[in-house]
């Protein structure tokens, strides 16, 4: 079992919300279900869906803290929710299957399940890779969350759309600072221009009266 696959859960938790944007899609127990899907068919509660979406605050604060540099901060929060949703391995052949690992066998709910293995799956990946592999999407203001696990940690946003968003944006800003500068570079050779005109009429009229 690759527990750092369970990283993925921290993500798709976070990312049902963006507070920035007003969008919330973890109100309702489909909803909940809609997220819960990778752990199989459950019942889903109002209380499960008021516990993932505390879930989701703290997993949020984990992600804010390291792309601001404050890992012992981070670090602090991931503990505390691996010591509230601890994962209980058990090895087992249910329905028939083959031999496996259970991570959260004998959670008191489905958010602690989801919990359980959110946050370890997190550690497991802050961890190897380091929380500086922990992002924030940086095309504002989508503030989505994602796992840089580019090899040379350049990743900056959550999707392509963002990535294309933002490259569109900064170019049309950088054609806008162009525009600026040659409409200014424009004013000031047209008052250099008249300053040595008015100049040249002064020493004229000078000559002038000379004679």
């Amino acid at each position: 079992m690759e527990l750092a696959s369970y990283a993925d859960r921290a993500v798709s938790l976070v990312n049902t919300a963006d507070p920035y944007r007003h969008r919330d899609t973890l109100t309702t127990c489909e909803q909940a279900k809609e997220l819960l899907a990778t752990e199989g068919r459950c019942r889903v509660t109002n209380a499960d869906v008021a516990e993932l979406r505390a879930i989701r605050d703290r997993l949020r604060e984990v992600f804010d803290a390291a792309e601001s540099g404050r890992v012992p901060r981070a670090v602090q929060v991931l503990n505390s929710l691996m010591k509230q949703y601890p994962i209980r391995p058990v090895v087992t052949d249910h329905d028939g299957a083959s031999w496996h690992l259970h991570l959260a066998e004998g959670a008191p709910t489905i958010a602690a399940v989801y919990g359980a293995k959110a946050a370890m799956g997190l550690a497991v990946q802050a961890t190897e890779l380091g929380f500086d592999r922990l992002g924030v999407c940086q095309a504002a203001p989508c503030r989505e969350v994602f796992i840089d696990t580019s090899t040379n940690r350049s990743r900056r946003y959550c999707s392509d759309r963002c990535a294309t968003r933002a490259n569109v944006a900064a170019y049309r800003a950088r054609r806008k600072e162009q525009a600026r500068a040659a409409a200014a570079a424009g004013e000031a050779e047209a008052t250099a221009a008249a300053t040595a005109a008015a100049g040249a009429k002064v020493m004229a009229g000078s000559a002038s009266a000379g004679r």
